[in-house]
């Protein structure tokens, strides 16, 4: 007997053993364990009008972030946000695909259904390191991976506009991610200790590759497996967006035969300024209706990198 229970403890042990490799290994322990996350601090960033402005410009047109956290008419060529509502959140329900209910929450400061109770640290936490303010792992349809590279004065802009945003009342369902996808989400963030200085924006390339980074241009523009993006496939289009403004292909961006190796600088500035390529309209999902609002400089920056991406051949879109 003694020797039965002798090789049965063994044996658990050496399946235990195999299975903690077996983790370490391959999905790692963060879905087990929860995300990385940092605690919080009481911070509270300086309201300014400089600040202000310029947060005012990432959220609305740089970011995009109020196309994602506020409803649409969605069947306008420019989808406008309902009056009053900007920041109040979506229930993205209408989008084909999404694994499980996902939710963009209301940003702004009302108490019960926003952010009128998290601190300007929770927010910051939420925006470039993925955690919520609940501690939870947040869907990286919320593309922080890309907003990691905003600059510190850039992140303190946007809080103090969204902090200055009149309150909405919008109960929202809370996003829930089907299994197993919920818990292997947790191994995406990463927090944030040091500073995040300024980006190199000395010519119009490096302009165009933070912008390109901030306005989440690949999360829509690369090809995607389980999630994931396709190696060598960087911006050539493809992903299927099916709701109430139809079933649209994104678009080829690369300068290939099957991408846009016609545009031009007053083309490409046309199109993302009126929603369309001569008389050819872009699909209300493409929120050109936000990045119309960008300074030529930054527009015309972008387009500067999107010149030198390698041409990748892709029929898409």
């Amino acid at each position: 007997m003694k020797r039965f229970l002798k090789i049965s403890l063994v044996s658990v042990l050496c399946i235990a053993a195999l299975l903690a490799v077996g983790i370490t290994l391959t999905i790692g322990w963060r879905p087990i364990l929860g995300p990385r996350s940092r605690p919080l601090t009481n911070r509270v960033f300086e309201r300014t009008p400089e600040r202000w402005a310029r947060g005012k410009y990432i959220v609305e047109n740089e970011a995009a972030c109020a196309d994602c956290h506020s409803p649409h008419e969605w069947t306008k060529h420019d989808a406008p946000i309902p009056l009053g509502m900007e920041g109040a959140g979506q229930d993205f329900a209408s989008l084909k695909g999404l694994p499980g209910t996902v939710v963009a929450p209301n940003l702004t400061p009302d108490p019960e259904t926003g952010t009128g109770t998290w601190s300007d640290d929770a927010l910051a936490r939420a925006i470039r390191e993925g955690i919520g303010h609940d501690g939870r792992a947040l869907f990286p349809m919320m593309p922080y991976e890309g907003y990691r590279h905003l600059p510190d004065e850039d992140l303190a802009s946007i809080i103090v506009f969204l902090r200055s945003l009149p309150p909405v009342r919008n109960p929202l369902p809370k996003t829930a991610i089907i299994f197993p996808l919920k818990y292997l989400m947790r191994s995406t963030p990463e927090p944030i200790t040091d500073p995040v200085p300024p980006p190199d924006i000395s010519d119009p390339v490096k302009r165009g590759v933070f912008l390109v980074t901030i306005s989440g241009c690949r999360d829509c523009h690369t090809p995607v497996d389980h999630g994931n993006p396709i190696p060598n496939m960087d911006m050539s289009g493809g992903q299927i967006f099916e709701g109430p403004w139809g079933r649209v292909v994104s678009a080829n961006l690369t300068p290939d035969p099957s991408g846009i190796p016609y545009y031009n600088e007053i083309l490409f500035l046309q199109a993302i300024r009126t929603g369309y390529v001569g008389q050819r309209p872009l699909n209300q999902i493409m929120p050109w209706r936000h990045y119309g609002g960008m300074t030529d400089e930054d527009l015309k920056a972008i387009f500067a990198y999107l010149k030198t991406l390698k041409p990748v051949h892709n029929l898409a879109g």
